[in-house]
C-alpha cells in the first residue's frame, strides 16, 4: 500500500537534527520515497503487501495516559497502522505548523527507534519498527500535542476549578510530564506548566480565601439564627405570643436546614456547638409553652370554679324582694366577678350568660315593681309640677324677705305631696332646688352689701386703684411725649389691668 502521512509529513523528511543530536536516518531518505515518485511507491507497496508493520513500542513500555479528572482532555491513543485497512480511523485535526515545530525535537534511527531531545540530553521514547519514518515520528508528535492540549485546557479552565480539581490536575500533569513518551519541546511545555502551577497556587489561595470568607459569613448567619432562637426561648412566658413565636422558630429551623444544604460547611465542632444551642433553645421554648398552658389550664379551672360559686349566689338572690339590699349585693358580686379573672373564651362566655341571667331575673322583678309604683305616684307628680311652677314664678328675686315668705308654704305642700315616679325624681327635684338656690344667693348678696367691714374694705381698695390709675395715666402721657414706644405699651397694659380690677371692686361693693 502507499504510505499514509500526517499533515506536514513532507516537512519531516527535511528535518534538521537538533544541536545535541547526531544525524538521523531521516537525512538519508531520498525524495524518491515520497508519494510523488510513482514507480518507487508501487515497489514499496508490493513489498508491504507481504509484510505486516509492527505496532509502535515505547522505550519504557506503553506511554502513560494523562489522568486529568477535572479536564476533558482528548484521548492520546493513536490508530495502529494495518495493511488490510486502506484508511486510518478519524483523528483530531492537527495543526501542521505545531506538528512541524514539535518534530524538530525528535529523530528516528534506522531500526525505527524514536528519540527526543529532552533538556540537555537525548532519550529514547519508543520504537516503531517496519513503519515509515514520518509515521513513526508523527505518532510521538501527536502524543506531545495531546499533552500540550491538556496543559492548554488546564490553563483555560483554571479560573473555574475547585481546589480539589486543581490539586488533582496538577498532580496528574506533573506525573505525565516527567518523562513522557512524546516528541516536542518538553522543556518549554514543562516551563509553561511551572508558570501555570504558580497561577494555580494563586487560584488555590484565592479559592481558600473565598471559602474562608464564605465560612465566616455562614458562621455569622448561623450564629444570628441561634441567637434569635435563644431570644425567643428567653421571652417571659406570660407575655409570649406562642403562635407567632412558634411559627418564627419553625421558620428559623427551615433556614438552618437550607444553610446546611446550600451554604458552605462549617467545621464539625463549631456546627455541633451551634446546633446544640439551637436545639436547646427549641427545647426550652417547648418546655415553657407546655408549662404555660398547663398552668393556664389550672388557673382557668380555678376561675371557672370561682365563677360557678358566684353564679350560684346570684341565682339564690334572684328571688329576693329586698330591692335596695339585693341590688347592693349584686354590685358586690359584679366586683368579685371582675377580680376572678378569665376562663377559656368559650367557657367564660357561657358562665357570663348564666350570671347575667340570674341577675336579670331580679332586675326584671324590680323593674315590674317600679312600674307599678310609678303608676301609683303619677298623681303626686302632677301636684309637684304645679307647686314648682308657683315657686319659679318668684324669679328673679327682687325682695328677698317677700320671696322667702312666699316659698315657705310651697315647700310645706311639696313635702305633703309625697313621692313621684322614679324617672321624674331628678327632673322635678332639680327645678325646686334651683328656686331655693336663687333665694339663698340673693340673701347672701344682701348681707354682703349691708356688712360695714366689707363695704369699707371695698371702698379703700377702690381708692387705691383710682390713685394708681391716675399715676399711670400721667406716665403714659409722658411716654407719648418722649416718643418711648416701649414705655407707652407698658403703661397701656398696666392701665387696662387696673381699670378692669377697679370695675370688679365697684361691682362687688354694689352687690
Amino acid at each position: 500500500m502507499t504510505e499514509q502521512t500526517q499533515p506536514g509529513a513532507e516537512a519531516d523528511v527535511d528535518l534538521e537534527p537538533t544541536a545535541t543530536s547526531e544525524p538521523t536516518s531521516t537525512e538519508a531518505i531520498d525524495t524518491t520515497t515520497l508519494p510523488d515518485a510513482p514507480e518507487q511507491a508501487d515497489a514499496e507497496a508490493d513489498a508491504e503487501a507481504t509484510v505486516t508493520p509492527g505496532e509502535p513500542v515505547p522505550a519504557d513500555g506503553p506511554a502513560p495516559a494523562v489522568d486529568t479528572p477535572a479536564i476533558d482532555a482528548p484521548a492520546a491513543t493513536p490508530a495502529s497502522p494495518t495493511p488490510s485497512a486502506p484508511a486510518a480511523p478519524a483523528e483530531p485535526e492537527v495543526d501542521p505548523q505545531e506538528a512541524m515545530d514539535a518534530a524538530k525535537w525528535g529523530r528516528v534511527d534506522g531500526e525505527g527507534r524514536v528519540y527526543v531531545q529532552d533538556a540537555s540530553s537525548e532519550r529514547e521514547v519508543g520504537q516503531f519498527p517496519d513503519a515509515p519514518v514520518a509515521e513513526a515520528l508523527a505518532f510521538y508528535v501527536r502524543r506531545f500535542l495531546d499533552l500540550k492540549a491538556t496543559v492548554d485546557l488546564f490553563a483555560t479552565r483554571l479560573p473555574q476549578l475547585s481546589v480539589r480539581e486543581i490539586d488533582s490536575t496538577v498532580s496528574s500533569l506533573e506525573e505525565s510530564l516527567k518523562e513522557p513518551a512524546a516528541v516536542g519541546d518538553l522543556e518549554g511545555l514543562r516551563a509553561r506548566f511551572a508558570a501555570l502551577k504558580d497561577v494555580a497556587s494563586e487560584r488555590r489561595a484565592a479559592v481558600n480565601a473565598e471559602r474562608a470568607a464564605a465560612r465566616e459569613q455562614a458562621l455569622k448567619e448561623r450564629t444570628a439564627l441561634v441567637e434569635r432562637a435563644e431570644a425567643i426561648a428567653a421571652q417571659d412566658p406570660g407575655r409570649t405570643q406562642w403562635k407567632s413565636s412558634g411559627a418564627e422558630l419553625r421558620d428559623l429551623l427551615e433556614q438552618w436546614k437550607g444553610a446546611q444544604r446550600r451554604g458552605p460547611r462549617l467545621d464539625r465542632p463549631t456546627e455541633d456547638g451551634l446546633w446544640k444551642r439551637f436545639s436547646h433553645a427549641r427545647t426550652t421554648f417547648d418546655r415553657h409553652r407546655r408549662q404555660f398552658f398547663s398552668e393556664l389550664d389550672a388557673k382557668q379551672s380555678q376561675v371557672k370554679a370561682a365563677k360557678e360559686a358566684l353564679i350560684k349566689r346570684a341565682e339564690e338572690l334572684s328571688a329576693s324582694t329586698d330591692w335596695a339590699g339585693t341590688s347592693a349585693k349584686y354590685r358586690a358580686l359584679m366586683e368579685e366577678w371582675k377580680k376572678a379573672g378569665r376562663a377559656s373564651r368559650k367557657e367564660d362566655d357561657a358562665l357570663w350568660a348564666r350570671f347575667r341571667a340570674a341577675q336579670q331575673v331580679f332586675f326584671d322583678a324590680r323593674r315590674a315593681k317600679d312600674e307599678a309604683t310609678d303608676t301609683e305616684y303619677a298623681e303626686n307628680l302632677k301636684v309637684k309640677e304645679a307647686l314648682v311652677a308657683k315657686a319659679e314664678a318668684l324669679l328673679p328675686i327682687k325682695d328677698v324677705k317677700a320671696a322667702k315668705k312666699a316659698l315657705r308654704p310651697i315647700q310645706d305642700a311639696w313635702e305633703e305631696a309625697g313621692r313621684v315616679p322614679r324617672a321624674a325624681v331628678r327632673r322635678i327635684e332639680g327645678r325646686m332646688r334651683a328656686v331655693e338656690d336663687a333665694i339663698r344667693d340673693a340673701e347672701n348678696a344682701e348681707w354682703r352689701r349691708s356688712d360695714p367691714e366689707t363695704k369699707a374694705r371695698a371702698e379703700g381698695l377702690a381708692g387705691q386703684l383710682e390713685d394708681s390709675i391716675a399715676e399711670l395715666e400721667r406716665d403714659l402721657e409722658a411716654a407719648r411725649n418722649a416718643g418711648d414706644t416701649k414705655k407707652v405699651a407698658e403703661a397701656e397694659a398696666a392701665l387696662t389691668a387696673r381699670r378692669a380690677w377697679l370695675e370688679q371692686v365697684r361691682l362687688s361693693s354694689r352687690a
